[in-house]
């Protein structure tokens, strides 16, 4: 007999705890703020801190891109982040400060050792469960190190948002206070120092979280210890990260500098280039796993080389797009991420990896790809041919003009307009 799940286990009272939980977050956020900055100084920080967060976001769903996770996922990271991470933080941040500088009777130093000790705990472990959420509750969407790197960063970028506001609006009250304005004010500092040097800060160090919660999302199911030291060894190294770059005004006159060029500069470096590496070993394993799907008659011919080209992926959207308009793009945009996830999914269970319901995802996965075939095998065959390298053939050496002049390259093959897998 089948059991109906209690109230509280289903997925729409979920939903809307969820919701109201990150509302009255960012409604408590938005009075803290406001009451610390003033209605101008919000305004002000509002405008100000906005600015780096469209290109930020724009970086890590472009990174993304070849297995794009759901829009709400990235939705609730930020939402959490710039609502109840920044929450936790400013209330225990305070209370904190407030307990040490009564404990020792030394204000000075409770600031000093709250910025450098209890703000890096308090902040990362709150943008880190933002990431274990969706690592529990959304577990087929998190399946490697980009999900990871994107969740955490999307969640670092909505908290340094918040954080932003309530800095750049303090600065901007000084500044009413003292009268100074222009690039001698203290608005002018912080937003060089917070939104022109130094954007990337915070996701920076949750990207490390993010980074441990991915390989551990790639871990067999038996390697337990592992699945759940490594997220735990990235959220000490971002807060190790996050200390070092808090503490960086107490190592003299240019150790904000010195920290910057030789230790941030050179870390965002490393993680660009890891992100870049693991977003085409995605590609590769595109074309190295979907031709079994071809030979069993889900896949066409020409599909896994497009659908391990980002060039290919976007002609074939554009192509569908010319032919079908917006609705017929996204379908072939869905069919394009569903093969990907097919592909990832493959992989993993050839390693071991992929869990006891291998079967039954797969299945779901070639069902949504052949719902979705007939707008985007045409698109994908287009796409196919028109990004193909153009075949080179010998020719004799001509008289006047030697080698390489010779008959034109014969034409693309085309596939037959009959659908062989059709059923």
């Amino acid at each position: 007999m089948l059991r109906h799940p209690h109230w509280w286990q289903r997925g729409s009272v979920r939903y809307g705890a969820l919701i109201t939980l990150l509302a009255l977050s960012g409604l408590v956020i938005l009075a803290l703020v406001r009451r610390q900055t003033g209605t101008e100084g919000f305004l002000v920080g509002l405008g100000l801190a906005v600015l780096p967060v469209p290109w930020l976001t724009a970086a890590f769903r472009w990174l993304d891109r070849v297995a794009p996770g759901p829009r709400r996922n990235l939705v609730f990271a930020f939402a959490w982040g710039a609502c109840a991470a920044a929450l936790i933080a400013i209330v225990a941040n305070s209370f904190a400060t407030r307990w040490i500088a009564t404990a020792t009777a030394d204000p000075a130093g409770a600031d000093t050792l709250g910025a450098t000790v209890i703000a890096p705990i308090v902040e990362e472990s709150a943008k880190a469960a933002a990431v274990l959420l969706v690592f529990l509750f959304r577990r087929r969407d998190f399946t490697g190190i980009v999900d990871g790197m994107v969740i955490a960063g999307i969640t670092a970028t909505g908290f340094a948002f918040t954080e932003n506001i309530l800095y750049l609006g303090t600065a901007f009250g000084a500044d009413q206070l003292s009268g100074d304005s222009g690039i001698a004010s203290v608005t002018a500092a912080t937003f060089f120092v917070r939104i022109v040097m130094s954007p990337f800060a915070h996701p920076l160090f949750t990207t490390m979280t993010g980074l441990g919660f991915g390989l551990s999302a790639f871990s067999a199911p038996r390697q337990r210890a592992r699945r759940v030291l490594l997220p735990v060894c990235g959220l000490l190294l971002a807060m190790s990260m996050h200390a070092c770059w808090n503490g960086s005004s107490t190592f003299g006159q240019f150790g904000f500098f010195a920290v910057y060029g030789c230790f941030m500069v050179p870390v965002f470096g490393l993680l660009t280039w890891l992100a870049i590496w693991t977003r085409q070993r995605e590609l590769r394993t595109v074309r190295a796993e979907l031709p079994a799907y071809v030979l069993a008659g889900w896949l066409g011919p020409a599909e896994p080389d497009a659908l391990g080209s980002m060039r290919a992926r976007r002609a074939a959207r554009d192509y569908a797009r010319h032919h079908g308009g917006k609705p017929a793009a996204r379908e072939v945009a869905q069919y394009e991420a569903h093969a990907t996830t097919l592909a990832l999914l493959r992989r993993r269970g050839r390693a071991g990896r992929a869990g006891a319901d291998f079967v039954v995802r797969e299945r779901e996965l070639l069902d949504a790809l052949w719902r979705r075939r007939d707008a985007a095998r045409p698109a994908l065959e287009y796409a196919a041919r028109a990004t193909a390298p153009a075949p080179v053939h010998w020719a004799p050496p001509h008289p006047q003009y030697g080698y390489g002049y010779g008959y034109p390259a014969a034409p693309y093959p085309a596939y037959p307009a009959h659908n062989p897998y059709q059923s």
